[in-house]
């Protein structure tokens, strides 16, 4: 199943499992090694953590990075509904 994650897809998660979190120099490399913004490279990682093929190459980061992610919209929601 990992067959079907591309090389691009591979390289992203490669990338994002050698440098976690978020830091000027992580987004210093986004640019250096994958020639991207680090706003394309958020929303490709987005896009291939809901992936079955990135699932199944990287079961512990893809489910680290999927939690991550639902609990900041968690809370980014909860900020709006109690602002308005």
């Amino acid at each position: 199943m990992t067959d079907l994650l591309s090389d691009r897809d591979r390289v992203i998660l490669d990338f994002e499992a050698r440098r976690p979190g978020h830091s000027s120099a992580k987004e210093e490399a986004i640019r250096a090694e994958l020639q991207l913004t680090p706003a394309r490279y958020y929303q490709l990682l987005d896009r291939v953590i809901d992936t079955e093929p990135a699932l199944a190459a990287d079961p512990l980061l893809v489910r680290r990075l999927r939690r991550i992610r639902d609990e900041a919209a968690l809370r980014r929601s909860g900020r709006t509904a109690s602002a308005g």
